[in-house]
């Protein structure tokens, strides 16, 4: 089995660009951006990162608010901020050089198990299995097993079965492999490829038609949706952001100013408590966004402001918006507005 993989992941694999060598820097780069990420949505900004950090000592020397704006769009930012300390510790406790074992690599900030095992298999040849919903979807269906990813015993399991494969292989092939095959072929929602899959023969799943049931699917807890009125204020030709505290969500990132209520009395209220008086407000939209946990429902007013806030407050005109200040895409709306 694992020379089918081995010569499927090398004839019908994804050209990605980070695979061009196996340089741990770029490695560990492409895993952080692809956490949650589609694929195509990371090509441009991986390539942007290289062209303004090409090495892990530069990252090191950058400052958070750069490293921010250019993660700008990507989401879920604390990946940016842990990108930022771990270069800083790779550069300081290894002289630039990452950890070549998976139990190093998991002393870094923001590298979890799957990280550190694939950068340890791909870059180091480390017999580790980097098992996360591709790899645990593969192995479900293969061997009929109903539990979720998150029974650790069988999680456990997994990693164990597919590090067997290693034994006379090459490590960083397996799990690439695997990735692709789960990628391209054993797909998580619609029906699986199943023709083109190399195991097909040998899977539990396919003999019994019963792809989709392997493995049981987690209950989702419903999303809670929270009422945000948010305000485009401008003073002069520039508009007032706001900078979010340095913990919890869209952590240190800049903001149009905003209050969690449906009511626009109680909305310019909490704003006035800051400093903020403004004229008339206009309604402009709404908006949603989604995150994994929450929606926020957004309701824009635009108005000028008469005084100018406490700290935590900067005055930007549309271009600095745009290129200087790292505005999460919720506020993408607003962007838009501007412009």
């Amino acid at each position: 089995m694992k020379r089918d993989l081995v010569t499927f992941f090398h004839e019908k694999g994804r050209d990605l660009p980070w695979r061009a060598s196996r340089d741990p820097y770029r490695v560990y780069l492409s895993e952080i951006m692809l956490q949650q990420t589609r694929v195509e949505a990371v090509k441009g900004y991986f390539k942007r990162f290289l062209d303004r950090f090409p090495t892990v000592e530069d990252l090191a020397l950058s400052n958070e608010e750069e490293v921010l704006l250019l993660w700008q769009g990507l989401g879920y930012y604390s990946r940016a901020r842990n990108l930022r300390a771990c270069a800083i510790e790779v550069t300081k406790r290894f002289n630039g050089e990452f950890p070549k074992t998976k139990e190093e690599l998991l002393t870094l900030p923001g590298v979890g198990e799957y990280t550190a095992s694939a950068i340890a298999s791909i870059c180091f040849d480390e017999k580790c299995a980097a098992v996360d919903g591709n790899l645990y979807r593969i192995y479900a269906r293969l061997n009929g097993i109903p539990k979720t990813l998150a029974d650790k015993g069988e999680r456990e399991r997994c990693a164990t079965y597919f590090e067997s494969w290693m034994d006379d292989a090459n490590p960083g092939d397996i799990n690439q492999g695997l990735m692709d095959l789960g990628e391209l072929v054993c797909l998580p929602n619609g029906a699986p490829k199943c023709a083109d899959c190399p195991f097909v023969s040998s899977c539990k799943a396919h003999s019994q038609n019963k792809e989709l049931l392997y493995p049981a699917k987690k209950v989702k807890k419903a999303k809670k949706s929270e009422p945000l009125i948010v305000f485009l204020l401008k003073y002069g030709d520039k508009y007032l952001l706001h900078k979010r505290s340095d913990s919890g969500l869209l952590a240190s990132l800049y903001e149009f100013p905003n209050a969690i209520t449906r009511d626009l009395d109680q909305a310019k209220n909490e704003l006035r408590k800051a400093g903020i008086e403004m004229g008339t407000a206009h309604h402009i939209g709404c908006s949603k966004h989604v995150f994994t946990h929450l929606i926020w429902d957004m309701e824009w007013y635009a108005a000028d402001i008469e005084s100018l806030p406490s700290d935590g407050y900067v005055l930007a005109t549309k271009e600095e918006v745009a290129s200087r200040y790292a505005l999460p895409s919720a506020f993408a709306f607003g962007l838009k507005s501007i412009f």
